[in-house]
Order: C-alpha cells, then structure tokens, then sequence
C-alpha cells in the first residue's frame, strides 16, 4: 500500500513539471517585430531593384528606339524619315557684321548669312532670346537649337527641354517671342516644329542632326564661347523682333562678306593669316 501511494505522487509531480514548461514555452511566442522588420526590409529592397530594373530597362528602350536616327554611310540624313521636318538648302560661309541684320527667310531661321561670331553653343540655356545672326553661325558648326514660345512652354515642360541640353555639347535652346508653335528645332539646313515639349520626335531630330557630319557644313569647327567683345555668353546680343529694314542682308548674301578663317575663341593662337581658325573633336559628349 505504501509503495503504490509512492508511485502515484510522483506521477502528480512529472504533471505539475510538464505543466510548467508547457506554460513558459506558450509564453515565449513568436519574434513577430523581429519577422516584421525582415519583411519590410525585403520588401524595400525588392522594391528599390525592381525600380532600377525598370529604368535601365527603360533607358536602354530608349536608346533602341532611337538608334535607327543615328546618321550613317547608307543613312545620311535620317531626318528625312522624321514627320514635319522642313529641309532647304543654304549657302553656307556668308558672314555679316555685328551691326547688320539678315533679312531671314524663316522664323527661326536655320541658315543662311550670319555674323562672324557664333553663339555659345555648348550645352547652353538662354534666359532671353538671342540674335537670330549669331544662332544661325552656331547652326553650322553643327548645332542643334531649340527655340520655344514663353508664353507656351513653363514650368515642367521649360524643364524637360533642359534637360536636353544643359551640359551636351552642340546644343542650346533659348526663348523665341511669338513663335508659332510651342517648340522649334534648328540645324543647318533643317527645322522641325511641334506643339509639346514631351513630343518624341524633339530627341528623334537631336540623334539625326546633332553634329551630323554629312548634313553641316563646317565639320569640326568649335562650339566653345568667345568671350566679351565677341559673343559674350553672359551677356550676349539680344533677339530683335521688329522687321529688317531695307538694308538689311538679303538671303542671296548680297552684301555679306565670304568666310575664310572662323574666329577662335579670345586667347587662342591664330592662324599664319592673321585670322584664326576653328578646330575642335567631331563627336560631342552625350
């Protein structure tokens, strides 16, 4: 009797124990912070590659889509495949005075005589309209400008055009009062005008045109600033909306003098003539 009443304590003892460590186990749970913060953690990190996946992803769209408006030996002029583009044939090398103005058979105008200084034209943005003279000059050392209406392009859109430009050699863009449409782009030769800052076919005229050696005149000529007394970037010649007047250059040149040497910008050597000559590298940075 004695031993069974030992047996069954101890069995009422292993209870209790088991008891005991099933109520610390149910009291511990589970580390739900700790399994939270790891979720999060991934899912910004998903979240963060996944972003970048998509603009590489887009950037490099991007790039094919606009390889086919890349200028080649079978394709010189890829522009002519772009919807709206306006190409005339200029006379290239006709420079005019600082004091006359060209009686310009287009609005901008994209060739033609020109003053003998070029507009800065190294991925620069104008806060004012600039003389048309010295635009046009830039146009054919390869240049691509943008022009745009003021009272059309502001805020986002103002934005976006400067992204095209600011710090890409060859490029400029600059505010053209009474302009008829909301954008337009200038090379050598070319023009296209289009109603959105957005348009596709604002980057498809940049890839034909820009520094397109088959459709400029002056290949290798530079875009860099003259400086003070020349064409000052900071303070350069201001557009002029008002008709040329009878003496102005008509577009046959009549009155302009013939270029032989360009002007280079103040400080650099000249050339055996005593004018100087303009050199610089073909391809523009991107």
């Amino acid at each position: 009797m004695a031993g069974g009443k030992k047996k069954g304590g101890g069995g009422k003892k292993n209870s209790a124990v088991n008891a005991a460590r099933g109520q610390v186990v149910g009291g511990k749970g589970k580390p739900w912070g700790t399994i939270i913060a790891v979720v999060v953690v991934l899912g910004l990190a998903i979240g963060v590659f996944g972003y970048a996946y998509a603009q590489i992803s887009a950037k490099n769209a991007a790039q094919a889509a606009l390889a086919q408006w890349q200028p080649s030996d079978s394709n010189k002029d890829p522009s002519t495949k772009i919807q709206g583009v306006v190409i005339k044939d200029y006379k290239s090398g006709q420079h005019v005075q600082p004091t006359q103005r060209v009686a310009y058979d287009q609005s901008p105008p994209f060739g033609g005589p020109h003053d003998g200084f070029w507009a800065d034209c190294d991925g620069i943005v104008y806060q004012n309209a600039v003389r048309n003279e010295n635009m046009v000059h830039a146009l054919e050392h390869g240049t691509v400008w943008i022009a745009y209406n003021p009272d059309k392009i502001k805020g986002d859109a103002l934005n976006t055009l400067k992204l095209k430009v600011t710090g890409k050699q060859f490029m400029m863009l600059s505010p053209y009062p009474g302009l008829d449409k909301a954008v337009s782009l200038q090379s050598w030769g070319h023009q296209l005008k289009v109603d959105s800052a957005t348009d596709p076919r604002i980057d498809e005229f940049i890839s034909a045109l820009r520094t397109n050696q088959y459709e400029y005149p002056e290949v290798g000529a530079t875009c860099d600033a003259l400086g003070p007394g020349q064409f000052d970037p900071q303070n350069p010649p201001p557009f002029d909306p008002s008709k040329p007047g009878p003496d102005a250059v008509p577009m046959a040149g009549t009155g302009a003098q013939a270029a032989t040497n360009e002007q280079q910008p103040a400080g650099m050597p000249t050339s055996g003539s005593g004018a100087p000559s303009s050199t610089a590298p073909t391809s523009p940075s991107k």
